[in-house]
């Protein structure tokens, strides 16, 4: 079977499976897969087949279907191919609970973006990682998946995701509840505090402030009782975002200010970097220069102390989507640097050189 007549029965099964006439459906696609010689044709009629039997709730199917996919994709050698394939196989694999595997898999899809095709994938990408971290209660990343998830959706006008984001976000809603139902029960006040610091993130992740701010306060009140200074930290940086939100600009700043004084104590780079990117935001709006340059060149002080910037062209990572590369020593770099610069050491510490075909 040719391209011209793979892509005139594939277009059938579409019409049919619409139509649902499912199985009948599923017989063409089949068909087309038995007898088809065109690589790109095999790996779209695997797609079709992949999303079928998501739908019908066959996963273990969706798997097998989707592990040949990823062979096809390899044998094509696109990127674009690879990233669909590797999500597949991660949905697949969120869809039957294999729930490390999933992560694993929609990281290599994150380090496979390049195209604009691929990029349009992650939004999907973070929200099969996102239901695979809730899968294994690890709140904090799955609520953090779900933000940047229900961002692309936004950003791209994209209906069906923002749904399916929602709806796993009501899940995860859901999943806080009980694990705050069992945090009262057994005194567990560090959880009970957790739980309301997520509960508030949810709120204003859907600006929802006025819901988010006494679940704030009642975290902080926790985390003050049993000496949590970094779960503060995290608290200050919401409830500035909430004033944020509603051009409270210098009660933002108060609860900055707090924040910085516990993160200079604590040492915590992290939390500084991100209070100094928000009063970066505030100042901009503000129009104060003086106090906008201070931020910019603290931010970047904190950048510089924690190496989150890449050896080779000198910008900082993290600020953009781009694919990164760990070298053995540790160190990150642009993964298009290391690819066209042609070193064969770390340009950081000149000690481990990176070995042919590592990148």
């Amino acid at each position: 079977m040719g391209q011209d007549q793979t892509k005139q029965q594939i277009e059938k099964g579409l019409h049919l499976y619409q139509s649902n006439q499912t199985e009948k459906a599923l017989q063409v696609w089949m068909r087309v897969l038995e007898k088809s010689a065109d690589p790109a044709g095999r790996f779209r009629v695997l797609g079709c087949l992949i999303t079928a039997h998501a739908e019908m709730g066959r996963y273990k199917d969706m798997l097998k279907f989707a592990v040949v996919q990823i062979d096809t994709a390899r044998e094509l050698e696109d990127p674009d191919y690879l990233t669909e394939g590797y999500l597949n196989l991660a949905r697949s694999n969120e869809k039957l609970c294999e729930f490390q595997k999933t992560i694993s898999y929609c990281k290599t899809c994150l380090n496979m973006q390049g195209t604009t095709v691929s990029l349009q994938l992650n939004g999907q990408v973070s929200l099969s990682m996102g239901n695979a971290f809730l899968g294994l209660s690890v709140f904090q990343k799955a609520l953090e998946c779900f933000e940047k998830a229900l961002r692309y959706a936004h950003n791209n006008d994209d209906k069906m995701l923002e749904c399916r984001v929602c709806c796993s976000l009501g899940n995860f809603y859901a999943q806080i509840k009980e694990s705050m139902k069992i945090a009262l029960q057994h005194g567990d006040r560090p959880l009970q505090a957790l739980c309301l610091l997520c509960f508030a993130d949810i709120h204003l992740s859907r600006k929802d402030v006025q819901t988010a701010f006494p679940r704030y306060d009642s975290a902080m009140s926790i985390m003050t009782e049993i000496g949590n200074r970094l779960g503060q930290i995290q608290v200050l940086l919401g409830v500035a975002k909430c004033w944020m939100i509603q051009k409270e600009l210098d009660k933002a700043l108060e609860s900055i200010e707090k924040g910085q004084e516990l993160a200079e104590g604590l040492g915590n780079k992290l939390g500084l970097l991100k209070l100094h990117c928000l009063c970066e935001r505030i100042y901009r709006t503000k129009g104060q220069q003086r106090e906008l340059r201070d931020h910019v060149v603290k931010f970047h002080e904190c950048v510089e102390e924690m190496e989150l910037y890449c050896g080779m062209c000198g910008e900082s990572i993290g600020e953009k989507n781009n694919q990164l590369q760990a070298l053995p020593c540790s160190h990150f770099f642009h993964l298009k640097c290391l690819q066209t610069n042609g070193t064969r050491g770390c340009p950081n510490c000149r000690r481990l050189s990176v070995k042919p075909g590592y990148v």
